[in-house]
């Protein structure tokens, strides 16, 4: 068993509770990363489901649960011949920090689609940067555990020069021997600095919503993600995440809404 999977692990209390413990290595800004709290939840979500996928979940962030020991409270709501609806509820101290529904199908491994998008243009890795390590008293633990490579373009906002466009891009791969499954991108989808860095905002900048669809079982390899936003505004942004497998496949997507960290200066134009 890796890191990551004991990270996620829910183990069944009773019919409708599942024991988890959150490891305090999956923060950033000293929180909790909301991705790694919806791995948590799938866990729980299949395992009390017929079916075995993840495919979209739905989730409200209440409040940001303490590294430690939480419950999730399952209740299925209805289960058919192809999928499953489950609630989920990430409980702790008797209070919920993170709602969401979860709809579980079972996915055909290597199933090629029917129809799809063309995946974004990316340099290769040895032509991408990584970020400088967190320092510790940052809280961004969760850093150490991924190898993500980004885009030069995306990223200017390390050197006062963001494009003014909300868009990041990058190569990922857990740093840990991890292929990715379903519960890795759910990880995926939310690891990433907040797509407004590009945009000139900074600071930590909490989820409200997020929803994420798994499209298809991952290829072993590198994941490459690619997010954009598409309006910045009343102290809110959007995000939207798409990622691709090592074959080129669309394997997941997602949106979230989130709260902005620090208001850009009055200045900066509105418009791209």
């Amino acid at each position: 068993m890796t890191t990551f999977d004991q990270a996620t692990r829910a183990t069944r209390a009773d019919a409708t509770t599942y024991d988890v413990r959150l490891d305090d290595g999956y923060a950033a800004a000293g929180r909790l990363n909301g991705g790694y709290l919806l791995a948590v939840l799938a866990r729980a979500a299949v395992d009390a489901s017929p079916f075995e996928h993840p495919i979209s979940t739905a989730a409200q962030f209440l409040r940001s649960p303490a590294p430690g020991p939480a419950t999730v409270r399952v209740e299925p709501l209805r289960a058919g011949r192809s999928t499953a609806m489950v609630r989920a509820t990430l409980v702790q101290d008797g209070a919920a920090h993170v709602e969401a529904l979860i709809t579980n199908a079972t996915l055909t491994t290597g199933a090629e689609p029917d129809w799809s998008a063309e995946p974004p243009r990316m340099p290769p890795p040895a032509e991408c940067a990584a970020l400088p390590a967190p320092k510790p008293e940052s809280g961004m633990t969760l850093s150490a555990r991924l190898d993500l490579l980004f885009d030069p373009d995306t990223i200017g906002w390390r050197h006062g020069a963001a494009s003014g466009r909300p868009e990041t891009r990058a190569w990922f791969r857990m740093v840990e021997p991890v292929e990715p499954d379903p519960y890795v991108l759910a990880l995926a989808v939310d690891s990433m600095p907040p797509v407004v860095y590009s945009a000139g905002f900074r600071g930590w900048a909490p989820t409200v919503e997020l929803t994420w669809h798994l499209r298809a079982l991952p290829a072993p390899g590198p994941l490459l993600l690619a997010a954009t936003g598409r309006l910045v505004s009343d102290g809110r942004f959007d995000e939207d995440v798409e990622v691709w497998d090592a074959k080129g496949r669309l394997v997941a997507q997602s949106r979230q809404l989130a709260l902005l960290g620090r208001v850009a200066p009055p200045e900066r134009s509105r418009r791209p």
